[in-house]
C-alpha cells in the first residue's frame, strides 16, 4: 500500500542533523561526527538566512529567511554553504561517494584515487547510475551533455548553478567540488527516497483495507498541515521539529487505529520465534567441537580487533586531548587580543568623537580605504593561488607516499621470502630488517635506517659469498675424487679384459691337447688293427707249418706282448701326463676364476659404495649449490 506523499519536500540542504534519517542518508555536514571533529569554516548566517518564503512573507518574528524561488518566483543565485574548497571536506566526500558507490553495485572499479580527478567519461558513468536509482528508464543523452545534466539537476530541484563550462573538464581543481556537492546532494536524495521506500509498509498491520483513507482527504489534510507547520518554522529560523513529528505520528496512529500493545506482542512474538530459530540451527550443526573452536577463533579476533579499537580510540582521545588544550590556549589568547582591540577601538571612538575632519581628510580616508580594498583583493588571490598551489603539493606529496608504500610492501615480501623477516627467521641471525610505516620516520632516522639494514645485509651477502666459493672447492676436489675413481675403474675392467683374454687362450690350447690325445688314441687304433690283421696272417701261416707256426705264433706273441707293454707303458704315461696336465690345468683355471671373482666383487662393492656416497655428496652438494645461488641472486636482486 503506498503511503508516499504527494507533496515535494524542500531540496535545500540540512543545517543540522535530521534525526529521522538514518546516518546513511546524511550529508558530510551532517555526518562529521562520524569521521572525527574537522577543520571545517562554519558557514556564514548572512548566506544561511537569505531565504524569501515561495508562500509569501512569514508571520512570525525573529530571524526569517528568504526562499530558494525568490520573492514572486524569481530566481536568485545562492552561494553553496558547504565549505566545498576545504580537502579536508573534498576527501571526506570522495570516500563517502566511494562506500555509497560500492554498496549500490556499481558496475565499474572504482577507488578513493581515480576520484580525486576523474574523467567526463566516468563522472557520466557515476551520474547515469545514480540518477537510474531514482529512474530506472533513464538513459544518458548521446549529445549536449553539458546542456542536459545542469538541467537534470535544475529539474531536480538543485539550489544551486552547474556551468556548462564545467562539464568539459570535470576533474579540475577549480570545477570537481562542485560537481562533487552536486553528486553528493543527488545520492541524499536516492537515500531520502529509499528510506521513504522503506517506510511504506510502517502500518500496514493495521489498515483494515481500506486504501481510502491514505489518499482520502484526511491523511492529506494531516500532511499538509504538517508540512505547513515544519516550513514555516523553518522560515522562522528553527530547524528542529520534534514536537511536530511526535503530534503528527499521533495523528497518524489515530486515523490508521494502530494498537501499541498489539504491536509490542508481535514484536516480542517476533523476538521470541528469531531466538528459536537460531537455537535450531545452531543444534543442527554436526560437528559442535568445530563450531565451538569456530567461534572461540571469532571472539579472539574479536578481541584483537577491539584491542587494536581501543588503542585507536586511546590514541585519537589523546590527539583530541591536544587539541582540546591547543584550542584552549587559542581561546585565552583571542580573548586577551579581544579585550585589548575593545580598548583600542574605546580609543579610537573617543579620539573620532573629538576631533573634526575636512573634505581633504575625509578624500584622503576613502582613498586609502579603496587602495586597501584592493589590496586585500590581490592578497585574497593570491592566497587563493598558495591554496591552489598547496593542494597540488598535497597530491604529488601523497602519490609519493603511495609510491613509498608500494615499495615498502615489496621490500617486505621479498624480505619474507628470503626469511629476513621476522626477526626470529632463519636467516635473520638476529637482526631486525623489518621497517614500519614510512611517515613514523623522519629524514634524520634514514641513516639509522641504512646502518640498521644495509650493513647485516652486507655482511650476510659476504658470508654467503664466502660459503658459496668454499662449496665451490668442495665441489672441485670431489668432481677429481670421482675422475680418479673412474681412472681406476677404467684400469681395471683393462686387467680383467687381460685376464679374460688369458682365460681364452687357456681354452684354445686345451682344445689343442684334447685334439692331439684324439689324434694320438686314432693311431693306436690303426696300429692294433695292423697288428690284429698281422695276426690273422699269421694264423693263417700257421696251416703251412706248425712249428714254423709255433716259433713264428712265439715270436709274435713275444713281439705282441713287447709292443702291448710298451703301448700300455706308453697308454700309461701318455694318461698320466694328460692327468697331471688336466688337473694342473683345471687348477690353475679354478684358481684365476676365484681371483676373477674375488676382485671383480671386491671392484664392484668399492665402486658401489664410491658410487653411492659420491651420488649422496653431489646432490646434497647440488641442492646447497642451488639454494645458496638462489638466495644469493635474490639478495642481489
Amino acid at each position: 500500500m503506498s503511503r508516499r506523499p504527494s507533496t515535494k519536500f524542500s531540496d535545500m540542504p540540512y543545517r543540522v542533523p535530521d534525526s529521522r534519517l538514518s546516518m546513511t542518508a546524511a550529508t558530510p555536514q551532517s555526518n562529521r561526527d562520524v569521521f572525527g571533529k574537522l577543520n571545517i569554516p562554519k558557514p556564514q548566517s548572512g548566506t544561511s538566512e537569505r531565504r524569501t518564503s515561495f508562500f509569501g512573507r512569514g508571520a512570525g518574528g525573529g530571524s526569517q529567511r528568504n526562499s530558494m524561488f525568490g520573492a514572486f518566483g524569481a530566481s536568485e543565485k545562492i552561494k553553496d554553504p558547504r565549505p566545498l574548497h576545504d580537502k579536508a571536506f573534498v576527501q571526506q566526500c570522495i570516500k563517502q561517494l566511494c562506500e555509497f558507490l560500492s554498496e549500490m553495485g556499481f558496475p565499474g572499479t572504482i577507488t578513493v584515487k581515480s576520484l580525486q580527478s576523474p574523467s567526463t567519461k566516468e563522472f557520466l558513468k557515476i551520474f547515469e547510475f545514480t540518477y537510474c536509482l531514482l529512474d530506472p528508464t533513464f538513459q544518458i543523452p548521446t549529445s549536449k551533455i553539458e546542456e542536459e545534466v545542469p538541467r537534470i539537476f535544475r529539474d531536480l530541484g538543485y539550489p544551486f548553478v552547474i556551468s556548462k563550462s564545467s562539464m568539459y573538464s570535470v576533474g579540475a581543481p577549480h570545477t570537481w567540488p562542485q560537481v562533487l556537492g552536486a553528486l553528493l546532494w543527488l545520492i541524499d536524495n536516492v537515500k531520502l527516497f529509499n528510506s521513504m521506500r522503506d517506510r511504506d509498509l510502517l502500518f500496514s498491520d493495521f489498515v483494515d483495507g481500506s486504501s481510502d483513507i491514505e489518499e482520502g482527504v484526511e491523511y492529506k489534510k494531516l500532511f499538509m498541515d504538517y508540512t505547513c507547520k515544519t516550513y514555516n518554522k523553518f522560515m522562522e529560523g528553527i530547524d528542529t521539529y520534534e514536537d511536530d513529528d511526535a503530534e503528527y505520528l499521533a495523528s497518524l496512529k489515530k486515523l490508521y487505529n494502530v494498537d501499541e500493545d498489539v504491536l509490542e506482542s508481535q514484536c516480542e512474538k517476533y523476538r521470541i520465534v528469531t531466538e528459536q530459530v537460531d537455537k535450531l540451527e545452531k543444534e543442527s550443526h554436526k560437528d559442535q567441537l568445530m563450531v565451538k573452536r569456530t567461534e572461540k577463533l571469532k571472539r579472539q579476533t574479536d578481541v584483537q580487533k577491539l584491542q587494536s579499537y581501543r588503542q585507536n580510540l586511546d590514541a585519537f582521545k589523546a590527539n583530541l586531548e591536544n587539541k582540546a588544550s591547543v584550542l584552549l590556549e587559542e581561546t585565552e589568547a583571542t580573548s586577551l587580543q579581544v579585550e585589548s582591540l575593545k580598548q583600542e577601538r574605546a580609543r579610537l571612538q573617543n579620539i573620532l568623537q573629538n576631533q573634526k575632519f575636512t573634505p581633504a581628510d575625509i578624500e584622503r580616508i576613502n582613498r586609502e580605504r579603496t587602495e586597501l580594498k584592493q589590496t586585500v583583493s590581490n592578497l585574497t588571490r593570491s592566497l587563493e593561488e598558495a591554496e591552489q598551489l598547496a593542494w597540488n603539493e598535497e597530491l604529488s606529496l601523497t602519490k609519493a607516499r603511495e609510491g613509498a608504500e608500494v615499495e615498502l610492501a615489496e621490500y617486505h615480501k621479498l624480505a619474507r621470502k628470503l626469511k629476513l623477516i621476522p626477526q626470529s627467521a632463519a636467516n635473520a641471525c638476529g637482526h631486525d630488517f623489518e621497517i614500519n610505516s614510512l611517515t613514523e620516520y623522519r629524514p634524520t632516522a634514514m641513516g639509522q635506517l641504512k646502518s640498521q639494514i644495509q650493513n647485516p645485509l652486507r655482511n650476510m651477502i659476504s658470508d654467503v659469498e664466502e660459503e658459496f666459493n668454499q662449496l665451490a672447492n668442495k665441489k672441485l676436489s670431489l668432481e677429481e675424487t670421482v675422475e680418479q675413481i673412474n681412472s681406476n675403474i677404467t684400469d681395471k675392467s683393462n686387467d680383467l679384459k687381460q685376464i679374460k683374454e688369458q682365460i681364452r687362450r687357456l681354452d684354445e690350447q686345451l682344445e689343442q691337447e684334447q685334439q692331439c690325445m684324439a689324434d694320438e688314441e686314432e693311431r693306436w687304433a690303426a696300429e692294433l688293427d695292423s697288428a690284429e690283421n698281422h695276426k690273422k696272417l699269421l694264423e693263417k701261416k700257421v696251416m703251412d707249418g706248425y712249428d714254423e707256426a709255433m716259433e713264428q705264433l712265439k715270436a709274435a706273441q713275444q713281439q705282441y706282448h713287447l709292443v702291448l707293454q710298451e703301448t700300455k707303458e706308453e697308454r700309461r704315461t701318455v694318461a698320466k701326463n694328460l692327468t697331471s696336465m688336466f688337473s694342473f690345468v683345471a687348477d690353475h683355471l679354478k684358481t684365476v676364476e676365484k681371483f676373477v671373482d674375488d676382485h671383480v666383487k671386491r671392484v664392484d662393492r668399492v665402486n658401489k659404495e664410491v658410487f653411492q656416497e659420491d651420488k649422496a655428496s653431489t646432490e646434497q652438494l647440488k641442492a646447497m649449490v642451488a639454494n645458496f645461488v638462489c638466495q644469493a641472486n635474490k639478495s642481489m636482486e
